[in-house]
């Protein structure tokens, strides 16, 4: 497994991550022995900063997940969780909340302290609110010794744009805008290699857009993008390659995004994404494939407050 550094934290972080989000049956129905199984072949591969969340499965996955680090030494993975979000549409970005949230999350994964806390889709919440009082609560969560580094995360880039000029966090997560049909987090770069932002990249299957199977009936992606996807999808099946494979080779392959997540709660894919990535891409392929994607590149959705859905300033080709 190849490490890269994540901006000013130090960290070093593989260039494929664990995302727990499917330790939450979120996807599918999942065994929970299973699920756990699959934490510690990820472990074990090099996969060893996992991400996970209190909405993902409401508490479950965190909850399947501090079970399954029960028997693995805290310094052989780093960890990171969220506050703010834990509904559909049930946000919460006051301090007192946080605070509360990270001590529950603390307790379900059975550790004192988390290696990053992510402020959990902060487009949906008041931007004077996240500015003022939730960013400030990292620092005291980091003064109690309960978090090591603080971030935002989100889906629209623009949101980024807009609220890290005005505060100072160590990294952000970002999910859907880094994957064979959206390039524009390439966008965000500038901005946060000037702040030294460390940046962890999320979904390069853009949420299932990226396969041969019918996409979920609750991904807001529109239907042009669906159908420009999926015949990507079948160009590779019949090229004998999986779209899978080539999302995540071409995911890891820049240097400026320092890790991707990845989630799954079956061990064999563990597996197999670690060697995919060390497999060498077929040029030809992906070259055919990024000319049947042009016509959406950069094609993304509405999420949260209408201020945060606009054009990024910059159209981050690829």
């Amino acid at each position: 497994m190849k490490y890269r550094k994540l901006g000013k934290t130090g960290l070093d972080v593989p260039v494929l991550s664990f995302g727990a989000s499917s330790l939450g049956g979120v996807f599918r129905s999942t065994d929970d022995g299973e699920s756990m199984r699959t934490v510690h072949t990820a472990i074990d591969a090099g996969m060893n900063y996992i991400d996970v969340s209190p909405y993902y499965g409401l508490t479950r996955a965190e909850t399947v997940l501090g079970q399954a680090l029960r028997s693995a030494p805290r310094d052989r993975y780093l960890l990171s969780s969220k506050a703010g979000r834990y509904g559909e549409r049930e946000f919460d970005f006051s301090s007192e909340r946080i605070l509360r949230s990270v001590d529950e999350s603390l307790e379900r994964l059975g550790t004192d302290y988390l290696d990053m806390l992510f402020l959990h889709d902060v487009e949906f919440g008041d931007p004077q609110q996240i500015v003022e009082e939730s960013v400030p609560t990292l620092e005291l969560l980091k003064q109690q010794g309960k978090i090591r580094f603080g971030g935002i995360s989100g889906l629209p880039l623009s949101m980024f744009e807009l609220l890290l000029p005005q505060i100072e966090v160590d990294a952000i997560l970002s999910y859907c805008h880094y994957a064979l049909n959206d390039t524009s987090l390439l966008s965000l770069l500038p901005l946060l290699e000037s702040q030294h932002i460390g940046l962890v990249s999320a979904s390069p299957l853009s949420m299932g857009l990226l396969s041969t199977r019918p996409v979920a009936d609750w991904h807001p992606a529109g239907d042009e993008l669906k159908r420009v996807c999926h015949e990507a999808a079948l160009y590779c099946q019949q090229q004998g390659v999986e779209i899978a494979q080539l999302a995540m080779q071409f995911a890891v392959q820049h240097e400026s995004i320092p890790t991707t997540l990845v989630s799954t709660a079956n061990p064999d894919n563990v597996l197999r994404n670690v060697r995919w990535i060390e497999e060498p891409i077929q040029t030809e392929v992906l070259e055919e494939v990024l000319r049947i994607l042009k016509p959406v590149h950069n094609q993304t959705w509405a999420s949260g407050l209408e201020m945060y859905n606009r054009p990024v300033t910059n159209g981050g080709e690829a």
